[in-house]
């Protein structure tokens, strides 16, 4: 049972990484942890020090706020850019959150430091 099982584990990995077979997203929004979020025109991102779990995570969001300050007031640019200050294991951990709980920036950092 366990072949069948490793046989089954291989072949679905396989279709995602064809593309192939049923999708669980109905829509790209439901990818997106900040699905309406609105990107200013001529909005460039910053280089951010990436986060590799080996640093405070306080002092990480108060970098990331500080190159993030013209736009302290979007927390939906906030919140969508975050990943792009992580990496690693701290990307994924971004990745799985789920939308339904992280309404705001403040919700994002709590979870974040809850975290690391």
């Amino acid at each position: 049972m366990i072949e069948w099982e490793k046989f089954n584990h291989i072949e679905e990995r396989l279709r995602a990484i064809e593309g192939g077979g049923d999708y669980a997203f109905v829509d790209m929004a439901e990818l997106c942890l900040v699905p309406d979020v609105v990107i200013p025109p001529k909005f460039k991102v910053s280089d951010f020090d990436k986060y590799k779990r080996t640093t405070c995570p306080k002092n990480h969001l108060k970098m990331y706020s500080r190159k993030m300050g013209a736009y302290s007031e979007n927390e939906k640019l906030l919140m969508h850019f975050f990943q792009e200050s992580l990496i690693g294991a701290a990307v994924t951990w971004y990745t799985n959150l789920e939308p339904s709980r992280v309404h705001s920036w403040k919700d994002l950092m709590v979870a974040f430091i809850r975290q690391y």
